[in-house]
């Protein structure tokens, strides 16, 4: 698949933002797109409606100010270097229940792969296990992307920890935080949730006829801004490093590292990533307790498999292979609640 080919609202933001913070004549792009003067009015008024700060004047034309962070499809397209995710459909919502469900609504009716579903506030965000996700808007990403792999349903749960590893490379791509990865399915910085994954597989007998992949990270959440129910377990990358991280370059590096990390996995698995998600997570050796469905098991970790099952030792020695379940340290019942860090 080809680069897009730019419309003429997205050639027109173009041009304002290559202007380094001066007026641009209606005349001009007029000339420059191949449209009425009354056209360009047209697509700026819809430029402003949707939230960027465009000024106008009859007699100098029209000035990007700044600035702004927006997530809308002409951002996240902006210096975008994939092939697949992004180069295709992005659905923008400014207010939906979950992308998730709506990326799976999308996916059933035949939505190709790489088409992304973006929404700046979700009313029910999910997790695992039904749990609710806080998603006020203009802090955080909520994103959904639609696979079509070609593999067995066994081999999708791979997708999960390997999307885990994308998502914490771009993160240590644009920051300096210390990210660490939770098995199955967290994002980590000091102890408490940044972001969160949450894989839905569609199947057809042998077959998977499409993945959905969610995530949610918190960006530029405040302490306060957080429910009260997480702000002890929870953080946000303005938390942590005292700085507004751009939500539209954020979402760009996740959709290139995760671009070329799916097309490694699609022809080796999760093999090659078992390595680094070893040093991410730093599992390997801990005593940990696993919550599951109707039992709890606690132990050392041995490893993870190549299918990215946990290999469990427990008290007895015996050996366990966990596929799925809540992860904590076996020494956190002991500690006492801590407060989240914050710097000014």
């Amino acid at each position: 698949m080809g680069a897009p080919v730019k419309t003429t609202r997205e050639m027109l933001l173009e041009h304002l933002k290559q202007s380094g913070g001066n007026w641009v004549s209606g005349a001009w792009l007029s000339r420059e797109l191949g449209v009425s003067r009354a056209a360009v009015n047209k697509h700026v008024r819809h430029l402003q409606k949707v939230g960027y700060p465009i000024a106008t004047s009859t007699r100098k034309g029209y000035l990007l100010g700044g600035p702004f962070d927006l997530v809308l499809p002409e951002e996240i397209r902006d210096g975008l270097r994939t092939r697949i995710f992004g180069a295709g459909d992005i659905v923008f919502l400014d207010v939906t229940d979950s992308t998730n469900l709506r990326a799976k609504d999308l996916a059933a009716g035949g939505a190709s792969e790489g088409t992304i579903v973006l929404a700046e506030m979700q009313t029910a965000g999910r997790g695992r296990k039904g749990r609710g996700w806080f998603s006020p808007p203009r802090q955080g990403i909520y994103v959904s992307l639609i696979l079509r792999p070609a593999m067995t349903p066994s081999e999708a749960p791979g997708i999960t920890l390997m999307t885990g590893v994308a998502a914490a490379e771009a993160l240590l791509s644009l920051t300096d935080l210390d990210v660490r990865i939770r098995w199955p399915n967290d994002l980590m910085v000091g102890g408490r949730k940044i972001a969160g994954i949450l894989t839905e597989i569609s199947t057809e007998m042998d077959r998977i006829d499409h993945v959905v992949v969610g995530l949610g990270v918190n960006v530029n959440n405040r302490y306060e801004d957080l429910h009260p129910q997480i702000r002890e377990s929870a953080t946000s990358v303005l938390i942590e490093t005292g700085q507004v991280l751009a939500r539209a370059g954020l979402i760009r590096a996740i959709l290139e590292h995760f671009e070329t990390s799916y097309a490694v996995f699609s022809q080796k698995g999760f093999e090659p990533f078992r390595q680094r998600w070893k040093e991410l997570s730093g599992i390997i050796g801990r005593c940990i307790v696993v919550e599951m469905i109707g039992r709890t098991l606690a132990g050392e970790v041995l490893d993870i498999d190549p299918e990215g099952i946990l290999i469990l030792r427990d008290d007895q020695g015996r050996r366990h292979r966990i596929v799925s379940g809540d992860v904590s340290d076996r020494s956190d019942a002991s500690k006492p609640a801590r407060r989240a860090r914050r710097r000014s």
